[in-house]
């Protein structure tokens, strides 16, 4: 630390935290909203991703396309242009979102694109012979699904599904492209009245690695708990 000080002292720089530390409420409740809009990304992106990867293992024909565009779309373009298309493309189309429904709706689909992967490996990580035995005990298809094979695929990708939260957490900082106000937002609006750039993401990026250490951390508690055995 001392370092970094005498390097910004040969450039002439003085540091003002008192700024930051005055808008450090304002800050936290700005990385509540990143929290939040994250989880919810990743909610919908499990929902979603579950159902293109059944789709893409099982259906034929247009649905299988769907899919497969959908996957090959979210994960082979960057987070950034699907966030744009959100936001400015539907504007275009007269279709105008918030900024946290613009986010939410990219970070969703992103997700969804990923996870759908992760699910189609676990799935085909499961022995067939689990559908066999659950159709054979009387099961239809649906009580198969949720009751036998899901279940262990998401132990299977469990720990992936973790590093896709907290990429999720990351990257919901681009929403401050379309005015969103999460943590990164509401750390350019102070840093840009208070012209105390190099503090203020300083502070923010302290922010993010104690959100993700916590989110690593709870994954961890959550693991134990969940698969004991």
């Amino acid at each position: 630390m001392r370092g970094i000080q005498e390097i910004f002292l040969m450039f002439d720089y003085n540091f003002h935290w008192r700024p930051v530390l005055k808008s450090l409420p304002d800050l936290l409740e700005a990385s509540l909203v990143t929290l939040q809009v994250a989880v919810l990304s990743m909610i919908i992106g499990i929902v979603i991703g579950l159902f293109l990867s059944i789709i893409k293992l099982k259906a034929k024909g247009p649905l299988q396309w769907f899919a497969s565009c959908w996957i090959e779309l979210a994960r082979n373009t960057p987070a950034l242009f699907q966030l744009f298309f959100f936001g400015f493309g539907l504007g275009a189309l007269g279709i105008h979102l918030t900024p946290f429904f613009i986010v939410l709706a990219g970070l969703s689909f992103n997700n969804a694109g990923y996870l759908a992967e992760n699910f189609r490996g676990g799935f085909n990580a499961v022995p067939e012979t689990q559908m066999k035995a659950a159709r054979s005990l009387g099961m239809n298809l649906w009580q198969a699904y949720t009751r036998i094979l899901v279940p262990q695929v998401l132990k299977i990708v469990y720990y992936p599904m973790t590093n896709q939260f907290v990429w999720a957490v990351l990257m919901s900082s681009l929403g401050m492209l379309v005015g969103f106000r999460e943590l990164s937002g509401e750390t350019q609006f102070f840093a840009s009245k208070t012209y105390r750039i190099f503090e203020y993401f300083a502070a923010a990026a302290i922010i993010y690695y104690l959100l993700v250490k916590l989110i690593l951390f709870v994954s961890r508690v959550l693991a134990t708990r969940l698969f004991r055995y």
